[in-house]
């Protein structure tokens, strides 16, 4: 996809808090239609990137235009936000609030409705204060919000936290009809299964800056694998010695678990032809094994 098409296109994004750096250097883009994971652990410098992107700080260096136009400049009502610290008119009712933040988009809230069902948001809870309402509660009431209007692009930081796991099925299931019509999102999480259950693309950032973007199954294809070969006979497996570049992680019985970096695959099967293979299971990597891979210390990691 050209950057012609990109919904959200950030260039040497560059932010520092004194002597301590937030982020530096980060570029990518969001294209139109397609959901984009940023993934970090806490402190890595997602929430920091995300405020860049909306305008609500100032990078030191670099630029940040969604939809073709500069991040201060965009129409708001185009967007729809869920913080990562939300914080809640409370002495409001959930309905109050919900018509305010509506009428400061200037977009009739078109999807309130149907959103309130989904999330099971009933009119007596809507008519309560929203300091008596619970965590989960306060999260989905943030959602709601954020998607009433109708936006084309949805900014997410950690937008699952609070909720319980039905909730979070409804909400993914959204995101996914979202997408289906055109709609994009960018979502920042340091849950490891929610991005590879949801995204196309993923960025990782580490210590501010970012590591590598790229699709979730190329990044699988491009990962090392584990390979579980189970042999006839015990001494098959101990007497087995690995291709070069292949790592034995462990040997059990007549149980051997290779570590096979994607190009090695062809020299680890000429390796086991002739030998009494009982079975062989093959893995992808998971999107976990994959940023730890990226967050080792060592140097070869990256």
């Amino acid at each position: 996809m050209s950057n012609a098409e990109a919904v959200i296109d950030a260039v040497h994004l560059t932010k520092h808090y004194g002597r301590r750096r937030g982020i530096e250097d980060v570029a990518f883009t969001v294209q139109r239609g397609e959901i984009f994971g940023f993934l970090g652990p806490n402190g890595a410098g997602k929430t920091t990137t995300i405020r860049a992107v909306l305008g609500l700080v100032h990078p030191h260096h670099g630029r940040v235009t969604i939809f073709g136009h500069p991040a201060s400049e965009i129409d708001r009502s185009r967007l729809g936000f869920v913080p990562g610290e939300l914080s809640l008119y409370e002495r409001m009712t959930g309905a109050q609030l919900l018509d305010y933040l509506a009428a400061l988009t200037r977009r009739p809230p078109l999807r309130r409705a149907a959103l309130l069902e989904r999330f099971a948001l009933s009119r007596q809870d809507l008519l309560r204060p929203i300091r008596h309402y619970s965590r989960g509660m306060k999260q989905k009431v943030g959602v709601v919000q954020a998607l009433q209007h109708d936006p084309e692009l949805l900014v997410l930081d950690e937008p699952a936290e609070g909720l319980d796991p039905l909730m979070q099925q409804e909400f993914y299931e959204l995101l996914g009809e979202l997408r289906a019509e055109g709609r994009t999102v960018f979502i920042s999480s340091h849950l490891l299964w929610e991005v590879e259950r949801i995204c196309d693309r993923v960025a990782i950032i580490r210590d501010g800056l970012l590591v590598t973007t790229e699709r979730i199954d190329t990044l699988r294809q491009r990962s090392a694998r584990r390979v579980d070969v189970q042999f006839a006979q015990a001494n098959d497996a101990t007497a087995f010695r690995p291709p070069e570049g292949v790592t034995v992680e462990r040997v059990e019985g007549v149980r051997l678990t290779l570590r096979v970096p994607a190009e090695r695959t062809a020299a680890v099967l000429d390796a086991l032809a002739g030998r009494q293979v009982a079975d062989l299971v093959w893995e992808l990597p998971s999107l976990e094994e994959i940023f730890l891979a990226y967050y080792r210390r060592d140097p070869d990691a990256r």
